[in-house]
């Protein structure tokens, strides 16, 4: 019954006749009607602080652990789903009948065992850094690097074509670096130096922990190479761009932009000899990193191999190598002051190898059809709104409305877990050796990517895990997509009060549909294809309302010295502000089929609905861990998606009494309105 009644509140229709009815009698798991009112600071006057006034007293109050970055509903609803998980594996036993627990099983047990694996000590990273010592010269080389377990300067991989959304085709562009991004190795100023200095004391530790001699000068070499390659690689806004990432190239075309580099051979090696086309992502990165495997000595490049698989792989080594990259990638990059748990790494690692095996099993005992069925109608709830507001659209024009009307039709929701999911069974697990079973993960996937090449693109496959708390929009799919851990309280209680479930899990599912239309999902059409469908006074208009919000956002400094990049986090932005503006259309439409809802502790239904909002983006973190994301993360940090997107809506103004003179107050013609 409960679940009737809160479809009908969702979706406005006339199963209950008041608004007083339409409340459950079910309690909300927080607070009395789905927010936790202790966290809010009524102190603070909401359109100076919207965030400090909803969470004020959380922020002020709730200590960060010392093995996190950050706290909030979005960091510690994965503990709670963690805690089920390792239940799942342990109640199971180290060696359980069914097959696809014993794998699950054994491959965690395996990363537990502390003992063994100081026991084995480095002996099972002797082979592979045999192969490294072998390399005799350029093409050894570069199809070592073709092997999974090892670093490339350039990475190649398995994806659905952007112009072809039917068929699946390779990709190549710039890889990852020993550092997050390339801001850390190339930004002037004391913080920067200290960390580069640090990772250079990191890259000596980890060779002499592995027995490899002339550490010192060897670390000199490998950071001179790496900045090398930092400087000509894309910045992450320039990434966002689908359609100077998408450039295909036949052999000779490959030849011409990197020569340096053995295409055949290890195109060759990976599987890969039948593609005659291979989409080159960052071109003249791809062209550097080329020319850097041709004049940079082949020793460095090996003594680079060696440091890279073991800071790569240092989590499945003894205690000195895992302590270690701890150190400096948790608590010199991100301030973590103490390591997680073993068995909370543990769950992550096999959740990453074997991640569909634990899902299904997850999905059966945390899923129903109640909750899915309840979800689609959220979903067509949100559809219905966004088809409003794009009908109503003043600055798009016809021919661009039809086109977005249908890629709006043609989305395509999943809800929970996949319809069918992964057979890990040729994937071996072995019982004594976890750095063995990480690289065995890595093979499998990579074998399930190439034998799928050649056949109709699989659309029931999924990005996520039914564990994981998020959720996603895939602009060549159309789809999105919401796992079922995401669909829990706060973001989705069936108890709460029905402005909340607006505020909350309205804004989820309204931002990922609005990533279809963000600056990068709207260039991709209703079949997923890379393509223009927009008119160029449409565009025109559109970008006008984007630049004014990546201006806003380029404003903030959330630590000294290091703004958002409004460019970077616009696609996030956009689809925070569309997504709230039609979970509020949506909202209004459920009170005028059942009128104006009562005031609750003071709060009326729209104050109710945005209060919710900012609760579900409950959060703070550690300074380090803000300046990396600062610096690679398409997502503002937690305040300002709260801050930065309710200052904008004429709602909220309305609702709070937001005056001029208020620190957010924005005036009319400087907000930004999506829709």
């Amino acid at each position: 019954m409960r679940i009737a009644r809160l479809a009908a509140l969702l979706l406005g229709t006339s199963l209950l006749a008041s608004p007083a009815l339409a409340q459950t009698t079910a309690q909300a798991k927080y607070g009395p009607w789905g927010v936790d009112l202790t966290t809010m600071d009524r102190s603070v006057k909401p359109g100076d602080d919207f965030y400090g006034y909803a969470l004020g007293s959380w922020l002020r109050d709730a200590p960060i652990p010392a093995d996190k970055a950050r706290i909030g509903y979005n960091y510690d609803l994965p503990d709670e789903t963690e805690v089920e998980i390792r239940k799942l594996i342990e109640d199971a036993g180290p060696a359980p009948s069914d097959p696809v627990l014993r794998q699950v099983a054994t491959f965690y047990h395996a990363f537990m065992d502390q003992a063994g694996i100081e026991a084995r000590g480095t002996a099972p990273l002797k082979p592979y850094l045999a192969r490294i010592d072998a390399v005799q010269d350029r093409r050894g080389l570069e199809l070592l690097m073709a092997d999974h377990g090892y670093a490339s300067p350039i990475g190649i991989g398995i994806s659905a074509d952007e112009k072809d959304p039917t068929r699946y085709t390779v990709m190549a562009g710039q890889a990852g670096l020993g550092l997050p991004t390339r801001d850390y190795y190339l930004l002037p100023g004391e913080k920067y130096e200290t960390i580069r200095k640090a990772y250079r004391a990191y890259i000596v530790k980890i060779q002499q922990l592995a027995g490899i001699p002339d550490a010192e000068a060897k670390a000199d070499a490998i950071l001179t190479l790496e900045t090398s390659l930092a400087k000509d690689q894309w910045t992450p806004e320039a990434r966002r761009d689908p359609q100077k990432t998408y450039n295909p190239m036949n052999r000779a075309q490959l030849a011409k932009l990197a020569p340096e580099f053995d295409w055949d051979a290890v195109l060759a090696h990976q599987g890969l000899a039948k593609m005659p086309i291979v989409v080159v992502r960052e071109t003249t990165a791809v062209t550097a990193a080329a020319k850097r495997l041709g004049d940079v000595p082949l020793a460095t490049w090996k003594d680079w191999l060696r440091f890279r698989f073991v800071s790569d792989h240092a989590a499945f080594l003894p205690k000195a190598f895992d302590a270690a990259q701890f150190d400096f990638y948790s608590h010199t990059l991100r301030d973590v002051q103490a390591q997680s748990e073993r068995w909370k790494r543990g769950v992550r690692v096999v959740n990453g190898a074997l991640g569909e095996a634990i899902g299904k099993i997850y999905a059966e005992r945390h899923w129903g059809p109640a909750a899915e069925a309840l979800s689609k109608e959220l979903v067509e709830d949100l559809r219905a709104a966004y088809a409003d507001k794009i009908k109503g659209a003043t600055w798009m024009d016809e021919p661009t409305r039809k086109e977005a009307l249908a890629k709006l039709a043609a989305f395509d929701p999943r809800i929970g877990h996949p319809d069918k999911y992964i057979d890990y069974a040729s994937m071996p697990v072995s019982a004594t050796d976890p750095l063995a079973n990480d690289l065995a993960s890595d093979d499998f996937e990579w074998k399930l990517q190439l034998s799928r090449l050649g056949k109709p693109v699989d659309r029931t496959l999924w990005e996520m895990t039914p564990q994981t708390v998020n959720a996603y929009y895939d602009p060549v799919m159309n789809q999105v997509t919401f796992p079922a851990a995401q669909l829990q309280p706060p973001f989705f209680d069936p108890a709460a009060d029905p402005a909340v479930n607006y505020g909350e899990t309205g804004a989820t599912i309204g931002h990922e549909m609005g990533h279809g239309f963000d600056d990068e999902g709207r260039q991709f059409d209703a079949s997923g294809k890379l393509r223009d469908w927009w008119t160029p006074q449409a565009a025109e208009r559109y970008t006008a309302h984007a630049q004014a919000l990546v201006k806003q956002f380029d404003a903030y400094e959330p630590i000294p010295g290091v703004h958002i990049k409004g460019q970077l986090t616009l696609g996030e932005n956009l689809a925070d502000l569309g997504g709230l503006e039609v979970a509020y259309a949506a909202y209004r439409r459920y009170v005028a089929r059942h009128g104006e809802p009562k005031v609750l502790d003071g709060l009326t239904g729209d104050q109710r609905f945005f209060l919710a909002y900012a609760a579900s983006w409950q959060g703070k973190g550690r300074e380090g861990a803000v300046r990396a994301q600062l610096l690679s993360d398409p997502h503002s940090p937690d305040k300002y998606r709260v801050n930065g997107i309710v200052r904008n809506m004429d709602a909220w103004y309305a609702a709070f009494g937001v005056k001029p003179g208020d620190a957010l107050y924005l005036a009319p013609e400087a907000r930004v309105h999506v829709w």
